[in-house]
């Protein structure tokens, strides 16, 4: 792990149930003068105002440390955006449970190879969900997601005269919808 400027730890929880003890322990025994810590959802980097300060404040040398990556993102999307982010002000990324240095050229192998499985376990998930939904339909027990919102409530609203951008966002839908709803009325199958 890079040792030659400051390390600020990063630790997460994803509710406020568990518990970031083990991780802050681990952070300061690494090293990490400063550890930021919050009880967030890592799903995205939105509504995480600690890492957002950390990004925004990391100087040129210093080291972003967390425990394991997923304490840092749950996306490969948002962990390139991270990366980037620490690239462009000269800072790195290091894991005290996994070889991850962007320091050195062998964490950044590694950083990248965790990316690529990362991205391939995703793919294959994806996969496996198309595959059961399209089992699903071939039983004629998979019906989609029910709908959000009444096609008849749509058509009762138009009726009343409303325009369809009104409806819309009255009932927090899109116009696309409207016009559906409204073509529908116009042609009753």
């Amino acid at each position: 792990m890079n040792t030659s400027q400051s390390k600020i730890g990063y630790a997460r929880t994803s509710t406020t149930d568990q518990n970031l003890d083990a991780q802050m322990t681990a952070l300061k025994a690494a090293g990490c003068g400063m550890v930021r810590a919050e009880q967030k959802s890592g799903a995205n980097l939105d509504g995480r105002p600690e890492l957002k300060t950390i990004l925004d404040f990391i100087h040129p040398g210093e080291t972003l440390v967390v425990t394991r990556i997923d304490r840092l993102a749950r996306s490969l999307s948002d962990l390139q955006t991270i990366v980037a982010r620490l690239k462009e002000k000269g800072a790195h990324l290091a894991a005290t449970e996994q070889p991850v240095d962007t320091s050195t050229a062998a964490g950044k192998a590694f950083f990248d190879m965790l990316g690529v499985f990362a991205e391939f376990e995703t793919n294959l998930r994806r996969e496996r969900q198309a595959e059961g939904i399209a089992a699903a339909k071939q039983r004629g027990v998979y019906r989609g997601r029910p709908p959000r919102i009444s096609m008849a409530e749509i058509r009762e609203k138009l009726s009343a005269g409303l325009s369809p951008t009104e409806i819309a966002r009255e009932l927090g839908i899109s116009r696309g919808t409207v016009y559906k709803a409204k073509k529908d009325l116009k042609d009753p199958a």
